[in-house]
């Protein structure tokens, strides 16, 4: 028996098979959380998950499934060390119909469920400010091997150079103390380098961060990506704004998740752009491999924004009719262009968007027609709606054509 068998002999795990790790998952119910926890226990890793409870509690409410598997320990508290894990329940928008939420007096407070125990690593998927970053990773830093934070792409300064890598400059804060992301969500993205910085500063040598573009794929609850599946399975002739060469970039959530467990496993530490693929997508390969994947007949016709705007479609509302969709020139030239090559090279894996669109729009169609509408952009004539009725599209098309 040679000496790597021996020693996995007598450590109880097969040759060939790794040691399961005991992971930790801050955040685990939403879309990221639930993504890397199926991952992690599909290579037979332990894990923990920590939160408020907040959404498996909406679940239940609304006759849905636990997305926890038994064996899954769950921790609670709050990301804040203020705060118990019972205060969302404060937030008007979270009483059930003409009754308030109770709260629980012995509710967990911040951080105190994770004091004095271990884990060989941390996913990080909840953090937005960096007074919370620090309280956690300061917390677990002695107890932990490896601290994995989800990032985003968006702490880069600028997005006007394609193919920008990790060492591009970093966004910035007017106000580092700020714990509002803006109107605009303009301190999104500085918010997270003060999150990526805190991490650092309290695990040197141990932090990983991974910074993803736009996230798609089953229990997206952000109301962008579901709106292309939901409406090329409709059928029909469908506007599409700019060129078919027009690049997007975005990752299925079950690709990072894979990505981030891999990273664990091989004890991967640095910053990773986590977008993709690895090879240039273009809209047109994009909007037929979403085609392709819900098993529709629809056709595309690619118009201008200039065009659109003259059919009251104005330029600053594309992403609100057509969410994902960025304009590759300007200001946001480089940002469906990032350079992911680093990621690739250290194990990131795409599935073909056509397996994305169809996982998804099976999942919108497991649930309830209520939930539906709160998971895809509303439709037309609903409040807030961008979107064109069919009625509306056929006419900018025709208009288009008579132009051309």
């Amino acid at each position: 028996m040679g000496g790597a068998a021996a020693l996995a002999k007598a450590a109880g795990t097969p040759a060939g098979r790794r040691a399961p790790l005991s992971i930790l998952i801050l955040g685990g119910t939403g879309f990221v959380g639930p993504a890397c926890m199926e991952a992690a226990l599909a290579k037979g890793h332990k894990v923990t998950l920590f939160n408020r409870g907040r959404m498996e509690t909406l679940r239940k409410e609304g006759g849905r499934p636990s997305v926890v598997p038994d064996g899954v320990e769950v921790l609670y508290g709050n990301r804040d060390p203020n705060k118990t894990a019972d205060d969302w329940k404060d937030d008007p928008r979270m009483a059930p119909p003409g009754q308030p939420r109770e709260k629980n007096a012995d509710s967990p407070k911040g951080l105190t469920q994770l004091e004095g125990k271990k884990w060989d690593a941390v996913i990080d998927t909840s953090a937005f400010f960096p007074r919370m970053a620090k309280a956690s990773a300061e917390l677990l830093s002695p107890n932990v091997g490896q601290y994995l934070f989800i990032s985003t792409i968006s702490v880069y300064k600028s997005n006007s150079r394609a193919g920008a890598d990790e060492s591009a400059e970093l966004a910035t804060l007017a106000d580092p103390t700020t714990e509002d992301f803006g109107a605009q969500f303009e301190n999104y993205g500085g918010g997270k380098v003060l999150c990526e910085q805190a991490v650092e500063q309290a695990c040197p040598g141990k932090t990983t961060l991974v910074r993803p573009g736009f996230i798609v794929g089953p229990r997206d609850n952000t109301r962008r990506y579901t709106f292309w599946p939901a409406r090329i399975s409709k059928g029909g002739d469908m506007v599409v704004p700019g060129d078919p060469s027009d690049p997007i970039q975005l990752i299925d959530v079950r690709d990072l998740a894979e990505f981030c467990i891999h990273l664990i496993e091989n004890k991967t530490m640095g910053a990773f752009n986590a977008t993709g693929p690895d090879k240039e997508l273009t809209m047109k390969a994009f909007c037929e491999g979403t085609r392709d994947g819900v098993g529709a007949s629809t056709t595309f016709t690619w118009i201008p924004a200039d065009f659109l705007a003259t059919q009251g479609v104005p330029t600053e509302a594309l992403f609100a009719a057509y969410p994902l969709y960025i304009p590759p020139t300007g200001e946001t030239a480089g940002f469906h262009r990032v350079s992911v090559a680093k990621a690739v090279k250290h194990g990131l894996k795409f599935r073909p968007c056509s397996d994305t669109a169809k996982a998804t729009l099976d999942w919108l169609n497991s649930v309830s027609e209520d939930m539906r509408k709160r998971l895809v952009p509303p439709g037309p004539g609903e409040p807030g709606s961008m979107a064109l009725s069919p009625e509306r599209e056929q006419e900018i098309i025709k208009a288009w054509r008579e132009k051309k």
